[in-house]
């Protein structure tokens, strides 16, 4: 059985809404509270390495972003990078008004909040603004190749699409951010060098969670009854159309 989601209404889903939840939820984590720290650790071989501690968790997002256009479709994917992305911007608009706003004088707790607050949300608006296009283009690059496999390959070899998609989209998300963000802050070496590290990094974590996706995506396809395959998708990022073939596992 299969049905054309270009000429229908979006059908229901039981679990569609929860990972756009998660999504977005590590997304936001991720960008608000992780870059305030910088970490590192001394591994043998590579030795001090420092990493910002958003990166911990970011690549998640991803696996998310896998996850969807894998078993929903790019389209359905695509609504989810779109509300990312606007939580971003809210995020960002509401974080800058609360720090901009006169603390009140008379609280005496708010002379060690507010320069804490500027610090861990305060940012710049390079840090801003790479963040959120990087954000825009790595997911909807990841989103993309991995629909394109899944024709390419029929629906076998999942961790090809995963893995493959991954290389893409975070190697479009680093390339985006830190030059954005750190050019003429940074030495172009330097640059390069976190660059090289943390996409080598989110990679390793797509790669270790292959396991763990193939579960995911097992369960929901066998509990959501489909196997979205986007052969009459049309891929621009501006839309919000629900498109894709549904088919039903085993039909």
């Amino acid at each position: 059985m299969q049905a054309s989601g270009s000429t229908a209404p979006m059908r229901g889903f039981r679990y569609y809404d929860l990972l756009v939840g998660g999504m977005v939820a590590v997304l936001l984590c991720s960008n608000l509270i992780g870059p305030a720290k910088v970490c590192t650790i001394t591994l043998p071989v590579l030795g001090a390495l420092s990493f910002g501690a958003g990166n911990l968790f970011f690549p998640a997002s991803y696996i998310f972003g896998d996850v969807l256009t894998e078993v929903y479709g790019y389209a359905r994917a695509r609504r989810a990078i779109w509300a990312g992305f606007g939580a971003m911007l809210f995020a960002t608009a509401m974080s800058q008004a609360i720090i901009h706003m006169p603390p009140s004088p008379g609280e005496p707790f708010n002379a060690q909040l507010q320069p804490a607050l500027e610090i861990v949300f305060g940012g710049t608006w390079r840090i801003a603004l790479a963040s959120i296009v990087a954000y825009w283009l790595g997911d909807f690059a990841n989103s993309f190749v991995l629909a394109r496999m899944k024709l390419w390959t029929r629906g076998r070899w999942l961790w090809t699409r995963t893995i493959g998609s991954t290389l893409v989209g975070q190697g479009v998300d680093s390339l985006t951010f830190y030059p954005i963000a750190f050019t003429g802050i940074w030495e172009s070496q330097t640059i390069f060098k976190v660059i090289a590290f943390n996409w080598a990094m989110k990679v390793m974590v797509e790669v270790v969670f292959t396991p763990l996706t193939y579960a995911v995506v097992g369960f929901l396809k066998s509990r959501e009854g489909v196997d979205t395959f986007d052969e009459h998708t049309h891929f621009t990022p501006f839309s919000l159309k629900d498109e894709g073939e549904l088919h039903t596992p085993g039909a």
